[in-house]
């Protein structure tokens, strides 16, 4: 007997389409679908989320020195004449970032391997410009802290009843 749900789909069929709610999920936090999907789709995000909190303050940071453009009132780039051309003029500024240690990154570097890159639109509304996210840093910064003291059970599975066309068991599956 089969331990994986096969869901009707060849093997990369089923593989993508549970990568893909696992990357929806986590992108809007709640999502409808059916029953047997977002059981399968939890055995691939509580893992995540899991690797996430474990490996939440595995960085350090650092000091660099980048350089910055100079810019005016308005906004735009301060240029000046060198040998009748015109160049842009830079800063040195002293900037802290994070800096993983070895085991975050092969953490992060599992997590990219299931998830999809995600993108969400500015303006839900006009449906026209979209931002990418960084569904990673989304799991360090803002899941990790949120369920660091809960030994699993991030996510909730709410029946909502049988769906018109085929009957199927519809559920909210979401983020606790």
């Amino acid at each position: 007997m089969s331990t994986v749900r096969k869901l009707g789909r060849t093997t990369s069929q089923r593989k993508a389409m549970l990568r893909s709610l696992a990357t929806q999920i986590l992108l809007h936090g709640k999502i409808k679908t059916t029953e047997t999907r977002a059981k399968e789709a939890k055995k691939m995000v509580e893992p995540l989320i899991a690797l996430a909190c474990k490996e939440a303050d595995n960085f350090e940071t650092v000091t660099v020195k980048a350089k910055v453009a100079k810019k005016d009132k308005d906004g735009n780039r301060i240029k000046e004449d060198v040998n009748g051309k015109k160049k842009t003029v830079y800063d040195l500024v002293d900037k802290t970032i994070k800096k993983d240690k070895p085991s975050r990154l092969a953490a992060r570097r599992k997590i990219l391997s299931v998830l999809y890159p995600a993108s969400t639109f500015v303006d839900p509304k006009k449906k026209k410009t979209k931002k990418s996210v960084d569904l990673v840093a989304k799991l360090f910064d803002e899941y990790a802290p949120k369920y660091k003291d809960r030994k699993g059970g991030y996510t909730r599975i709410i029946k909502i009843g049988q769906r018109d066309g085929d009957q199927a068991m519809e559920v909210l599956f979401e983020l606790v």
